[in-house]
């Protein structure tokens, strides 16, 4: 088995003090970081994905001066700018690929990104054989969800490591990780993996 480990979107504008930071980012980027020093045998890829929007425009409609917070987003992630940069707790070292997503268009999953070398994730991940993916990150109610179920939509087994997360809140994480489970995406501990 091929097993990837997908980090999503842990990046300043989604921690706490960002233009979109949820509770528990921070502490979210030192978790994964201490579980990939203990784990990183564990995968053979570490994927990570980052928001990477246009500084002007409106990115497709995701950017509006009276968001909704559904659908629609004050500017966050803009490309070259400390808030797309990854959280500083998170390490950088252990990540194989780079995922860019959100190019002036509206973009939730790792699986709408582009890889720094122009290829998509799915071209990726055949080429590297991956049947299964572990996913970490920010937040679990949008972008955590959209990844997970998009891996699953794959075929491969994936897992969401319910320790490893943090959404926007408290209820709509909840519902994202019992819609998961009941789409077939594993909802474990991080120590279930080992």
């Amino acid at each position: 088995m091929t097993r990837a480990l997908f980090i999503i979107d842990v990046q300043n504008d989604f921690t706490e003090g960002g233009a979109l930071g949820v509770d528990g980012g921070a502490a979210v980027a030192a978790r994964i970081t201490d579980f990939l020093v203990r784990a990183r045998g564990d995968y053979d890829v570490v994927f990570a994905s980052r928001d990477w929007h246009h500084a002007h425009g409106d990115n497709g409609g995701h950017f509006h001066h009276e968001p909704d917070y559904v659908d629609t987003w004050p500017p966050h992630c803009v490309a070259g700018t400390s808030g797309a940069d990854y959280h500083p707790a998170l390490v950088v070292d252990e990540i194989d690929v780079h995922v860019r997503k959100g190019q002036g268009a509206p973009a939730y999953s790792i699986f709408e990104g582009v890889l720094d070398d122009g290829r998509s994730l799915p071209e990726a991940l055949d080429e590297l054989g991956v049947d299964a993916i572990d996913v970490v990150g920010i937040a679990t109610d949008y972008c955590v969800l959209a990844s997970a179920l998009d891996a699953r939509a794959t075929g491969r087994e994936v897992r969401v490591l319910s320790d490893l997360v943090a959404g926007v809140a408290s209820a709509s994480s909840d519902a994202a990780l019992v819609r998961l489970a009941a789409e077939g995406v594993e909802v474990v501990p991080s120590a279930a993996t080992a």
